[in-house]
C-alpha cells in the first residue's frame, strides 16, 4: 500500500514559506515534487496561496478594523 503523502505535516506545515518564496532550492524543489504526486497537499497549497493572495489587498487601515 503507498503511503498517504497527505498526511506529512512537514509539508503542509512548509506551504505557506513555500508559497512566499522564503524556502532554500532544495527544500522548494521537494515540496513542489510532493505537490504533483499527492492531491491532498495540493489543495492545501491551493488554499494557502488564495490566502497569502487576500491578504497582499489589505492595507495597514483594514488591519485596524
Amino acid at each position: 500500500m503507498p503511503a498517504d503523502h497527505g498526511d506529512d505535516p512537514h509539508v503542509r506545515q512548509a506551504l505557506g514559506a513555500y508559497v512566499l518564496d522564503a524556502l532554500d532550492t532544495g527544500e522548494s524543489g521537494r515540496i513542489a515534487r510532493h505537490l504533483q504526486c499527492c492531491h491532498a497537499c495540493a489543495a492545501a497549497y491551493v488554499e494557502v496561496a488564495e490566502a497569502v493572495s487576500l491578504l497582499a489587498q489589505l492595507d495597514a487601515d483594514d488591519l485596524l478594523e
